[in-house]
Formats: structure tokens, sequence, C-alpha cells
């Protein structure tokens, strides 16, 4: 029952009679006055000699797909690493040269509201937003 999971014998009864016998797996006798069940009959789960071979085949192979795969994605992540690297190298050469586009607009425009005066000219006027 513990291992099962069951806290109480009616729920234990219920599991072997419907998982268990109805699908085959055991064939036996529930002892009440023991609190055993007499097993009778149990489905195999060993392999034949013959699928022996068949199955290490098939666990190597399963076993060289998932390497492959895991070298795969590492490879992945390396190079979305890289890529990330890259990206934010660029973000911060764009950052800089706006603030450098920014600093210049600023002089410029300090610059646009003074007014000359050059041999009875009067100045001009250049002005620019932020």
């Amino acid at each position: 029952m513990q291992e099962l999971d069951v806290s109480n014998v009616r729920e234990l009864e219920d599991f072997l009679i419907n998982e268990c016998m109805y699908s085959g797996i055991v064939r036996g006798k529930l002892d009440q006055l023991r609190r055993c069940f007499e097993v009778q009959f149990a489905a195999g789960r060993d392999l034949t000699p013959d699928q022996l071979k068949n199955m290490i085949e098939t666990l190597s192979d399963w076993l060289g797909t998932s390497d492959r795969l895991l070298h795969q994605i590492q490879e992945k992540i390396k190079w979305a690493d890289t890529m990330s690297e890259v990206n934010k190298k660029h973000q911060k050469e764009f950052e800089d040269r706006v603030e450098e586009a920014k600093k210049s607009i600023k002089k410029l425009n300090n610059l646009s509201r003074q007014t000359l005066t050059y041999g009875g000219m009067t100045s001009f006027s250049l002005n620019l937003e932020e």
C-alpha cells in the first residue's frame, strides 16, 4: 500500500482488480483473511536473447542521435551568445552616435540663437528643436 501510495485496503483491491487483473498484467486471488494477493500469472517484461541485440542497437542509435542533438543545441547556444554580444555592441555604438548627434544639434541650436551682424546686415536665426 505504501509503494502504491494507497491509503486503504479497498483502494488497493480496486487497483489490483481494475488496473492489473482486467488489463491482463496479473492473474491471482485476493486473500482477505491473510491480507495478501496470491499471484498465479504475471506478464513478463524480459527480453528474449534474440530481442536483446535489436534492443542494444536501438538504444545505441538513440544514444548517438541524442549526442548529435546535444552537440547541435550547444552550437546553437554558442551562436546565440555570439549574436547577442554583436547586437549589444551595435546597440551601444548606435546609442553613442545618437548622443553625439544630439550634442551636435544642441551646439548648432545654441549658435543659431546668437545674432550675428556683418557690415550692416542683420542676423540670421536658425531654430532647431531638440
